[in-house]
């Protein structure tokens, strides 16, 4: 009976976060778009990510500057959401891509329906337990509202980044920079890494 309750409970959670995203889908820049980048990352020398320190999920300070000359994809997570089965696909794609120079940054954030409940030792735990992760996981920070990480002000901002306006529309929005820590674009939360437009997007920065 347990059991069935919970898998309930996760299919509500997979209604709910379709509903949401397909709602959020309808309004701000689209995912995936590059244009902007292009035109404008000659001009975005000073606009990069590697100003920025966030504590991992040990409560350790990383400067991003840490991650130069990689190909970064940001990722705000949560455990108990419809889409964190992604977290397999991300980490098939991280395995598949680190040796190229890509790396993930997950962000745990309790934003969306409180579906990120757990203390970061409680995330760290999940991660490793259920799917074996491997790639850089961080502290739980707030992704919209007045609590907003510097990170995600710089991230949503086109005055910060340089190339657009985004709002993080659910948990496992994806954020793309580029090797110089450039704001590149983002995709919605229901598109994986594994998918081919993700794909296209990252290839012209390996």
């Amino acid at each position: 009976m347990g059991r069935f309750k919970i898998l309930i409970i996760f299919i509500m959670l997979s209604i709910i976060s379709i509903i949401m995203l397909n709602i959020f889908g309808w309004f701000g820049a689209q995912q995936g778009d590059v244009k902007s980048y292009e035109k404008n990352k000659s001009q975005n020398s000073t606009k990069t990510i590697y100003g920025f320190t966030m504590n991992d999920i040990n409560g350790k300070p990383v400067n991003l500057s840490d991650f130069k000359g990689k190909v970064v994809v940001i990722v705000n997570v949560a455990s108990k959401c419809g889409l964190t089965p992604q977290y397999e696909d991300m980490q098939k794609f991280y395995d598949q891509y680190k040796d190229k120079g890509v790396v993930i940054l997950a962000f745990p954030a309790n934003n969306f329906m409180g579906q990120e409940p757990g203390t970061d030792e409680d995330i760290k735990a999940f991660c490793s337990k259920n799917y074996g992760v491997t790639f850089p996981v961080f502290s739980k920070i707030s992704v919209k509202g007045k609590d907003k990480a510097p990170l995600y002000n710089f991230l949503t901002s086109k005055e910060e980044n340089g190339v657009m306006d985004t709002s993080v529309k659910w948990n496992f929005q994806k954020y793309i920079i580029d090797r110089e820590g450039k704001f590149v674009t983002f995709f919605d939360p229901g598109t994986k890494v594994s998918e081919q437009k993700f794909l296209d997007a990252i290839t012209p920065l390996l």
